[in-house]
C-alpha cells in the first residue's frame, strides 16, 4: 500500500495480478477486456477503496468526465425532464452534466458545436430534438471522437447512437380512443415546423382517422409552437368556428392546457362541450381540472437510457434499449360527445 495510506493504481494491479494498463482500461471503460477480467478488477478496486484520479484520467483520455446535453428546444419542462433523466443515468458515477443551448437556424451551427467540443472536451453528448435530426451534427461528434446519442421520435441512427419513442403509434391510439368514444369532428393542434415529432404525431392522427373511415378536415387543423400561448390562440380559433369540434388533440400538454383555458373563457365546459387530449404527461397535466387525458412520453427514461449508453462499456451500451414506448393515460378530460 502507498505510504499515504491511500490505495493506488499500482496496488490494484498487484492485488488483481494484472498489469497497470489493464487496470487503466477497466477504469476508463475500455471495450478491449473480457467481462471476467473487468469484474475481477472492479472487485479489487471496491475491496481496497481505490478512487481513481479524475484529472489524470481526463488527461489520459483527452476528455473531461462531462455528459453534455445539446439542445434548441423552447419547452422548459422538456429540458427539466431531460436533465432529470441524464442525472439518473449517471448517478453513482464520476460524470457530471452540462447543458448547452444552440441555435438550430444558425448557418454556423455545426462549426459552433465543433468549437464547443474542442473547448470543453465532453466524454459524450446527448443530442436533443430537433437538432438530433441533423446528420451533419452527429458526424461532427463522430469525427471529433466524442460519443453521442440522438434522441427523437423516430430511429435516427444505429441503435447504440439513438433512443427514440413511438409517437406515431401513440397518437394513433389516442385518436382512436376519441373515435371509440363517439367523436367524429376532431381537431388537431400541431407543433412547430421543422420538428420530426409534429410530423409523426400528425401522421398518427391521420392514420387513426383513415382507419375509421373519417377525413381530416383542414378547417380543424391549427398550427402551434409547443407553447401555452399558441395553444390558447389555436383553441380560441377552433371554438369560434360555426361548427366547433367536439374533441381536440394537441401535440403537447402545454398547448392542450392552453386550449382548455380558451374553451373556458368562451363559456364551454370540459369535457361536456369539448374533450381534450395532450401529449407528454407533464406534472401539470394531472394538476389541472379536469385532469388531462394525455400520452405519456417517456422522456426521463429516454434521457437516462441515452446517458447510460454513453458511459457504459460498449457491450452494455448495445444491450440498452433504443425504443421506449409512449402510452395513453386516461383521465377526466374526455367523455362521449353530446347527442345532437
Amino acid at each position: 500500500m502507498a505510504k499515504s495510506g491511500k490505495p493506488t493504481i499500482n496496488d490494484v494491479a498487484r492485488l488483481a495480478n494484472v498489469s497497470k494498463k489493464t487496470v487503466s482500461r477497466v477504469i476508463n471503460k475500455s471495450p478491449l477486456l473480457s467481462e471476467k477480467t473487468r469484474e475481477h478488477v472492479e472487485k479489487v478496486i471496491a475491496d481496497i477503496g481505490f478512487v481513481p484520479n479524475l484529472q489524470a484520467r481526463a488527461l489520459a483520455l483527452s476528455r473531461n468526465f462531462i455528459i453534455a446535453a445539446i439542445h434548441d428546444n423552447p419547452n422548459a419542462q422538456f429540458l427539466v425532464n431531460v436533465q432529470k433523466g441524464i442525472l439518473e443515468g449517471i448517478a453513482g458515477s464520476e460524470f457530471g452534466l452540462m447543458v448547452q443551448p444552440v441555435d438550430r437556424n444558425s448557418a454556423t451551427i455545426v462549426s459552433d458545436i465543433r468549437a464547443f467540443l474542442e473547448r470543453h472536451k465532453p466524454y459524450g453528448v446527448v443530442l436533443l430534438p430537433p437538432i438530433s435530426e441533423d446528420d451533419a451534427i452527429a458526424k461532427a461528434c463522430a469525427d471529433f471522437g466524442c460519443g453521442y446519442v440522438r434522441m427523437g421520435s423516430v430511429k435516427l441512427d444505429e441503435e447504440v447512437h439513438t433512443v427514440s419513442s413511438n409517437d406515431r403509434e401513440a397518437v394513433r391510439q389516442a385518436v382512436t380512443y376519441l373515435i371509440e368514444k363517439g367523436h367524429r369532428r376532431i381537431a388537431l393542434i400541431e407543433g412547430p415546423v421543422g420538428f420530426t415529432s409534429p410530423r409523426e404525431r400528425r401522421a398518427g392522427f391521420e392514420e387513426a382517422m383513415q382507419a375509421a373511415g373519417l377525413a381530416l378536415d383542414p378547417e380543424l387543423v391549427r398550427p402551434g409552437q409547443y407553447t401555452f400561448e399558441s395553444g390558447v390562440e389555436a383553441g380560441q380559433s377552433l371554438i369560434e368556428l360555426e361548427q366547433p369540434p367536439t374533441a381536440i388533440f394537441a401535440s403537447n400538454d402545454e398547448m392542450a392546457i392552453g386550449a382548455m383555458i380558451a374553451a373556458r373563457r368562451s363559456g364551454m365546459l370540459i369535457p361536456e362541450d369539448v374533450s381534450i387530449i395532450g401529449f407528454d404527461d407533464t406534472p401539470l397535466s394531472s394538476h389541472v381540472w379536469p385532469t388531462l387525458t394525455t400520452v405519456h412520453w417517456p422522456i426521463v427514461a429516454m434521457a437516462s437510457t441515452a446517458a447510460r449508453k454513453l458511459i457504459a462499456p460498449e457491450d452494455k451500451a448495445l444491450a440498452e434499449r433504443w425504443l421506449l414506448k409512449s402510452e395513453l393515460v386516461e383521465r377526466a378530460s374526455v367523455v362521449p360527445p353530446k347527442q345532437t
